[in-house]
């Protein structure tokens, strides 16, 4: 109890942290704010207290070692303006206390031809650009009713040649009361260096003394660039099974998330499961969020079992604003 009571005072510090370093719209590597996984995006985003499969190592890595077995799962979605969003996880469960996990999150903005105004139609070259996280989880369940768990992420953003670089802790809570079933979730995330951009289309000739003819008019020089701090968010929530039978499973849930780069919010979300087979999702994301694009979303899921293994398939749908509406397809593999 001594060591749950530190940890909470812990979370408290961190949080404090986020509120003294709170700055609307100034955060680098913002696609790690981008809710990931295609069932928990069907709930809302109300996800860090429910965390039961492998993206729990995006919304509360303390998950994972709660669950029974082995899990593998990969999501798509077609992003905003052309994007692509796809992220992909494993977790190896180790004992029935012990996990491990690896998860790599990307955004990819595709090619563009490269123009100039003497090359209207293109130089023949092409640039690209990616976001992309790769983490390594470690979850541990420390009483019968009280899980912890870490992912370190190493972050990149990456544009044709120039590219800033990144290293974030996540470090998550879940606690199972004796409140029917009741859960309590917390996730401190991407809390971390600060990004800077790099690379060779920073480097510029200049004449450092135009006054004067004669001189070296091409030193070599270095544009400098601002660094800028991760998306710290934190988040708390609570989740519980109102009716649970041999058939039917219905969870409830909700997260309040305190991001130190936009106002504070809350998720909703609820999922029915019928038989272990099929799943019917719906929730509402971002409430209370200022200028919020996102909102209402739902969700289904199949689920079969196949003797060695189990495969689900997980659709969801986002309302985005003057963006329409997001789908993403996740395809899980659980061992």
């Amino acid at each position: 109890m001594k060591m749950i009571l530190k940890i909470f005072s812990i979370v408290l510090v961190l949080t404090s942290i986020i509120s003294a370093q709170s700055k609307v719209g100034t955060t680098a590597a913002n696609f790690l704010t981008i809710p990931e996984g295609s069932r928990a995006v069907g709930m809302g985003g109300a996800f860090v207290a429910v965390a039961n499969d492998v993206t729990a190592a995006y919304w509360n890595p303390a998950g994972l070692s709660r669950l029974s077995g082995n899990e593998f799962s990969v999501t798509h979605a077609k992003w905003l303006v052309g994007t692509n969003l796809n992220w992909l996880g494993f977790v190896y469960k180790i004992d029935d206390d012990n996990a491990v996990a690896v998860s790599v999150n990307q955004l990819d903005y595709g090619t563009e031809d490269i123009t100039t105004a003497l090359e209207p139609m293109g130089t023949g070259e092409q640039w690209d650009a990616q976001d992309i996280s790769v983490g390594l989880t470690y979850a541990r369940n420390l009483t019968d009713r009280f899980s912890i768990g870490g992912t370190f992420k190493y972050i990149q953003q990456k544009i044709w040649m120039e590219s800033a670089s990144s290293y974030a802790l996540d470090l998550g809570l879940l606690f199972k009361t004796q409140y029917d079933g009741l859960r309590i979730g917390m996730n401190i995330a991407n809390f971390g260096t600060e990004m800077k951009m790099d690379g060779e289309n920073l480097l510029v000739a200049v004449d450092v003394d135009q006054s004067h003819t004669g001189n070296n008019e091409t030193i070599a020089s270095a544009l400098k660039t601002d660094s800028w701090p991760l998306p710290l968010m934190f988040t708390v929530g609570l989740a519980m099974d109102p009716l649970t039978s041999e058939n039917w499973n219905w969870t409830i849930a909700t997260d309040a998330v305190y991001p130190n780069n936009q106002t504070t919010y809350l998720n909703l979300g609820t999922e029915l499961m019928w038989n272990k087979i099929l799943s019917l999702r719906v929730g509402y994301n971002s409430l209370f969020k200022e200028d919020a694009e996102q909102n209402l979303t739902a969700g289904i899921g199949v689920q079969y079992d196949l003797g060695g293994f189990t495969t689900r398939f997980d659709y969801s749908y986002m309302k985005f604003g003057v963006f329409s509406q997001i789908s993403r397809f996740a395809l899980t593999v659980i061992f």
